[in-house]
């Protein structure tokens, strides 16, 4: 049957922290969709009135449920509360910070076919400007749509110089329920950062048929407070082990190890510059230059990123002066 026929076939969980000022917004586009059954927004211990207003946007449908954690586990631990609280046969992740234009859920729907997963490219909207041009994560750096293959995703979540950042692990796919029950995935709660990318990873290595399609109205809202802006060392130790784990998975290609590895050296190369900015912070230069050449391939990655920053700034300080002038 086309689920589009029948309402109620999607779960949209939401992890929600300190999320007063958007998380309306995100329940209120979640409840538009007809296709959505149930909205489950997971409270992952606030220390503001989050929870109450997200029962506050509720259209009195029925379908809204709020649960509240009593401390702080995490974004992978409320998401997987979340899905064990719902039943629908089809899930989604929507966060807290970011909202659905209408249809967006439909779009998805009509493209799940035969698919485990369907994500469309999201629009990146920097916060206080959410009317201005958006832009997309993919754009023209990916033909759409496609099916996705595991070494795809991989280089594709690897960071390269003179482009902005297009992790494919930021996308928000439609998910099977059945696949994620038959391959008994979740999201792993040791993450902070980066859990998204690992369950697709994994989902991939086990056969998973992903496909990606053009942007439908995920509007991603980009703010210097958020979790992935502000992780550091500890995050990325976490993401690193996470990222060895996956070179076990069975049935792997060679080109699937070629492509997971270089996403662990871009992991280790991160880790190494953030340990390299937390020796300087504390005890200075000297020691943070020689914690640097420790790992001569890391230095290089910490030299140009080194750079790059400088650059930045001397850049700003050049469109202040002539904006001044």
């Amino acid at each position: 049957m086309n689920a589009i026929a029948h309402p109620g076939v999607v779960a949209v969980i939401i992890a929600a922290k300190n999320a007063r000022s958007t998380i309306a917004r995100a329940v209120r586009s979640a409840l538009a969709e007809i296709a959505v059954g149930e909205v489950v927004v997971v409270d992952d211990g606030s220390t503001d009135d989050t929870a109450a207003v997200a029962r506050a946007a509720d259209d009195g449908s029925g379908r809204l449920q709020v649960l509240h954690l009593p401390r702080n586990l995490g974004p992978a631990a409320a998401r997987n509360r979340a899905i064990r609280a719902s039943t629908a046969p089809y899930l989604t992740v929507l966060d807290a910070d970011d909202y659905w234009l209408p249809g967006r859920l439909a779009c998805l729907l009509a493209e799940m076919k035969d698919h485990d997963f369907v994500a469309d490219d999201l629009f990146r909207v920097c916060e206080g400007h959410e009317e201005e041009s958006s832009k997309p994560l993919i754009g023209d750096g990916m033909s759409l749509p496609r099916n996705l293959t595991l070494a795809e995703f991989a280089l594709g979540n690897v960071s390269r110089r003179g482009r902005s950042r297009q992790e494919l692990g930021f996308l928000k796919p439609l998910i099977r329920r059945s696949f994620l029950q038959g391959q008994h995935l979740a999201y792993d709660e040791t993450l902070r950062l980066g859990e998204d990318f690992v369950l697709y990873a994994q989902a991939l290595a086990r056969g998973a048929r992903f496909r990606i399609i053009p942007a439908c109205g995920y509007i991603a809202v980009e703010r210097q407070q958020s979790i992935s802006g502000s992780h550091g060392a500890a995050e990325l130790a976490a993401l690193a082990k996470a990222c060895r784990t996956l070179a076990c998975e069975p049935g792997l290609t060679p080109k699937d190890r070629a492509a997971l590895a270089a996403h662990r050296r871009h992991v280790r190369f991160k880790l190494h510059f953030h340990r390299v900015l937390q020796v300087r912070r504390r005890r200075g230069m000297a020691p943070a230059v020689v914690a640097m050449v420790a790992d001569p391939l890391g230095a290089a990655y910490v030299l140009s990123e080194a750079i790059a920053a400088r650059l930045q700034r001397m850049h700003e300080k050049r469109s202040i002066a002539q904006a001044v002038y």
